[in-house]
């Protein structure tokens, strides 16, 4: 085979807000870490290991903005991309390295209404949780697209702003 592929598919948790950062011609980039978790049993203790795995996304222009709009800590997404390795010189001198996922498409798997009350219950308690469902995933939103992702509800009474 003469063909290479550079795929990345990711369910995971977000492990902060969306960092924006705005450029003068009008584009915009947004960061976010995606955790992902995978959990095995140790044979010989007979415990429960989890271990996770940090991610570094990269969305731009519209999907930028739809994502900092609609995605919060915590919020369970699904992203879909390729991986793209930068090289770049810190203040110190010293060469530095990332990997980072460029995104190409994403879904919210945590709907609206689920973020809502996780903020409204970390409002009221001492501590957040992180824990959400999986829901009727929205349908993919390809970063090209000049509008807002859309969101399918069981219910049909819902208040989305689009």
């Amino acid at each position: 085979m003469s063909g290479t592929l550079n795929k990345v598919m990711l369910i995971g948790h977000l492990g902060d807000e969306v960092k924006m950062h705005y450029f003068e011609g009008g584009g915009c980039i947004g960061r976010f870490p995606i955790a992902t978790n995978d959990s095995y049993t140790n044979k010989q203790t007979g415990e429960r290991v989890v271990n996770t795995d940090w991610h570094n996304i990269v969305v731009r222009n519209k999907a930028a903005e739809i994502c900092e709009k609609y995605l919060s800590k915590g919020d369970k997404v699904y992203v879909e991309g390729r991986l793209k390795n930068r090289q770049w010189q810190g203040e110190d001198g010293n060469t530095r390295y990332s990997t980072e996922i460029q995104v190409t498409d994403f879904t919210f798997l945590s709907t609206k209404q689920e973020s809502q009350s996780n903020a409204a219950a970390s409002n009221t308690t001492a501590h957040t949780t992180t824990n959400h469902q999986a829901a009727q995933p929205a349908q993919p939103v390809q970063q090209p697209q000049q509008q807002a992702p859309q969101v399918s509800q069981v219910e049909e009474d819902d208040d989305l702003p689009f």
